[in-house]
C-alpha cells in the first residue's frame, strides 16, 4: 500500500524578530513551499530531499513527517520532497514553511486531521529539534500557516492575534546566506527593552512602525546596513524591516511605490534580487488531486 500527499504552506516577513523576547510578529507571503510525501509498509524510514539542493539538510522534513506518524500511531516509512518559491536561508521563514508544508501533506497522505494549532506546534517541535531556530519560531509557523498578520509569544506558546490586510510587498534578497541558528543571541538580548516597545505596537495593529522599528534594532544589532530602510523610507514606505535575522529586507508598499523602491533598492550596488509579491491571507492548503 502506497499513500500519497502534497500541500503547501507560505513564506512569510518580519514584523517582530522574536530572538529578543521571545515574543514576535510576522506576516504571510504568497510565496509557497510545496511538500509531496509518499508512504509504504515497506520501510519505517524517512527520507527527505530538497529541490534543487542535493547537499540540504533534511532533518527538519523528515522529522515532520515521523512526528506525525508517530502522534497516530502509523508504522510507515517513505520519501517527503519539498520545492520552494522562498529563497532558503534568507530570514523568509523558508524552514517554517517547510515543516508546515510537510506536516500538512502528511495529514493528506495518511487521511488524517489535527487541530491547526496543533498542526502548527507539530512543525514547531520538528525546527526546534533540528536546530534551524532559536526560540521556535511560533510567529513564523503562525504567519506561514493561517497567512495574514500573527502576534504570538514563542514562550508561551500561544497565538494572541491574528488580523488581516492587503499589501504589497517588496523584498531585497541579498545573494548571502544567513542562517538564523547562527545568530548572535546575546547582541540581539540587549535590545530588548526598545524590541518590547516595537512589539506592544504590533498588539495595538500599528504594524508597519512596529516593523520599521524592529528593522533598525535588528541591523544595530546585527550589522546589517541601514541603508536600504533608509531609502524605502525617504519613498514614503512606512512599514519596512530586516527580516528575520536577515540578511533579506521586506517593505509593505502600494502599487505606486513597488518601481522606485526596487530602483531605489538597486542603486545600492548590493548584489541580490528584488522580488515582488504580497500578503497572502489564506495560509496554507492541502492540495488534493
Amino acid at each position: 500500500m502506497v499513500l500519497k500527499g502534497s500541500a503547501y504552506a507560505l513564506g512569510a516577513g518580519t514584523v517582530i524578530n522574536a530572538i529578543a523576547t521571545w515574543k514576535g510578529a510576522a506576516f504571510g507571503i504568497d510565496l509557497k513551499t510545496y511538500a509531496d510525501v509518499e508512504l509504504n509498509e515497506d520501510t519505517s524510514v524517512i527520507q527527505g530531499s530538497v529541490g534543487g539542493m542535493p547537499d540540504a539538510d533534511t532533518s527538519l522534513i523528515e522529522r515532520s513527517v515521523s512526528y506525525v506518524l508517530d502522534h497516530f500511531g502509523i508504522k510507515m516509512g517513505g520519501t517527503v520532497t519539498t520545492r520552494s518559491e522562498v529563497p532558503l536561508a534568507s530570514g523568509l521563514k523558508s524552514s517554517s514553511a517547510a515543516a508546515n508544508a510537510s506536516v500538512l501533506a502528511t495529514l493528506a497522505a495518511i487521511g488524517e486531521e489535527l487541530a491547526p494549532f496543533d498542526a502548527v506546534k507539530t512543525g514547531v517541535r520538528a525546527a526546534l529539534d533540528s536546530g534551524v531556530t532559536i526560540t521556535g519560531a511560533l510567529d513564523d509557523a503562525c504567519a506561514s500557516f493561517y497567512g495574514g498578520f500573527v502576534v504570538t509569544d514563542n514562550r508561551e506558546m500561544e497565538l494572541l492575534k491574528r488580523t488581516e490586510h492587503e499589501y504589497e510587498v517588496l523584498i531585497f534578497s541579498p545573494e548571502v546566506r544567513s542562517f538564523s541558528s547562527d545568530t548572535n543571541v546575546s547582541r540581539s538580548q540587549t535590545i530588548a527593552p526598545w524590541v518590547d516597545i516595537a512589539y506592544d505596537l504590533s498588539l495595538k495593529g500599528e504594524y508597519q512602525m512596529a516593523m520599521t522599528l524592529n528593522g533598525f534594532l535588528y541591523c544595530a544589532a546585527l550589522g546589517f546596513d541601514t541603508e536600504f530602510l533608509m531609502r524605502a523610507l525617504d519613498i514614503g514606505v512606512k512599514g519596512v524591516t530586516l527580516s528575520g535575522t536577515g540578511p533579506s529586507y521586506v517593505a509593505l508598499v502600494n502599487e505606486d511605490q513597488v518601481a522606485e523602491l526596487k530602483c531605489a533598492w538597486d542603486a545600492c550596488g548590493v548584489s541580490g534580487s528584488v522580488i515582488k509579491t504580497k500578503v497572502n491571507n489564506k495560509g496554507a492548503e492541502q492540495i488534493r488531486p
